[in-house]
């Protein structure tokens, strides 16, 4: 078989985007304005929410709802130290070392009854991911805080990955307090550089805070304030500068046009690594769908049995031989030099690390070729059954 070459995850960028950028650019206004608002009319529609707005990340985005709501000084947030360090830094930027709560066994998610145990009078948020695209059992973690009697938890989902993604049958977006979307250059649906949140009632009342608390606490966005006469602005508070531009929102808006193709493209990508993988004893397939979910496929996290951290190490550089690009999610936060720092220690999340320590992620993106994604699924089964 002739050697390939398979990036990780390139963009989708079709002539449609480039042609809606060029748009924006000869427009004379680039910055954020009627395309940003038109982007988060369309989410908001898409996810069935309430309330959406464009931010320039999703890291942003979290910190932009801890900030709205003053979460801070002697508050707990409860969160997973499975997910890339950006969950965990809108803790650290508010001045809150987050308490973290193992995963449940052979899971990428957090062990209910750890989450249950870990609240305390101090707890204000309990912050969850949707890992590799899959949803969280939202339902459960609320029926978590109702046994608790203590419904006044912000939930908050880290949906980085889920856009898309269905939960009892709708899309990801409107079922905890918040919901919080990246747009990055290797996410599904891409906007380079970008992320918004939706929410819905408990959120409400702050909509417009949300968006002037994105613009350094200024009354007008710049389109409003350019207006002839209308220079004059107020600052309300001390906001980020976090918001979204025309450019990236127009990338949003052509990429949303086709979304649901290129997530059938990954749906069919997925499935097929399914089908050959399934019949290896030691491969442990990653959560697709289930009776009350279904993922985005952003990610394909195998699993595999047998396959200690140092020899998974050593399958990534060999896949590399074959022109195969792999990754691994998530190094487990605790293993991190910053937060080792601070006191954490990863042998107190047995379960985070028996997750990370035999993950591969596979290449999956909606330019990938089927006889591409079969190259890498066979290449894999090589390496693999060479290491254990």
């Amino acid at each position: 078989m002739t050697k390939h070459t398979i990036p990780f995850s390139p963009p989708d960028i079709s002539q449609r985007e480039i042609d809606m950028v060029t748009e924006v650019l000869k427009s004379g206004w680039i910055t954020s304005g009627p395309r940003v608002g038109l982007f988060e009319e369309k989410i908001k529609e898409y996810c069935s929410a309430e309330n959406a707005v464009a931010v320039a990340s999703n890291s942003q985005g979290l910190d932009l709802i801890l900030k709205v709501f003053n979460i801070g000084g002697d508050d707990e947030i409860i969160t997973t130290p499975y997910t890339y360090v950006a969950t965990s830094n809108a803790s650290m930027h508010r001045g809150i070392k987050p308490r973290f709560v193992d995963l449940e066994k052979d899971s990428f998610f957090m062990d209910p009854e750890l989450i249950l145990n870990a609240i305390t009078p101090r707890t204000k948020v309990i912050l969850t991911v949707d890992i590799g695209g899959f949803p969280v059992n939202f339902d459960q973690i609320k029926e978590i805080v109702k046994l608790k009697n203590r419904e006044d938890i912000l939930l908050i989902s880290d949906s980085a990955h889920s856009i898309g993604a269905r939960y009892n049958g709708e899309r990801v977006g409107k079922q905890f307090d918040f919901h919080v979307f990246s747009f990055h250059a290797v996410k599904n649906l891409t906007t380079a550089e970008g992320g918004i949140i939706t929410f819905g009632d408990k959120g409400r009342d702050l909509a417009k805070e949300f968006k002037y608390s994105s613009l350094n606490g200024q009354s007008k966005d710049a389109l409003t304030k350019m207006k002839a006469g209308a220079w004059k602005y107020d600052i309300l508070t001390d906001g980020l500068k976090c918001n979204m531009t025309d450019i990236s929102a127009a990338i949003g808006l052509a990429q949303l046009e086709r979304y649901e193709t290129m997530l059938d493209k990954r749906r069919k990508l997925s499935n097929l690594y399914n089908e050959i993988l399934s019949e290896k004893e030691w491969a442990i397939l990653p959560p697709s769908k289930n009776d009350y979910a279904e993922s985005s496929y952003h990610l394909y996290l195998l699993r595999i049995k047998g396959l200690p951290e140092e020899k998974r190490d050593n399958a990534i550089k060999e896949l590399a031989d074959f022109g195969i690009s792999t990754n691994v999610h998530y190094i487990p936060i605790p293993m991190f030099t910053y937060y080792r720092s601070l006191g954490y220690q990863i042998d107190h999340y047995p379960n985070a690390y028996a997750q990370y320590a035999n993950e591969i992620t596979l290449p999956l993106y909606s330019t990938l070729s089927l006889s591409d994604c079969e190259y890498v699924a066979k290449n894999l089964i090589q390496v693999v059954e060479k290491n254990i």
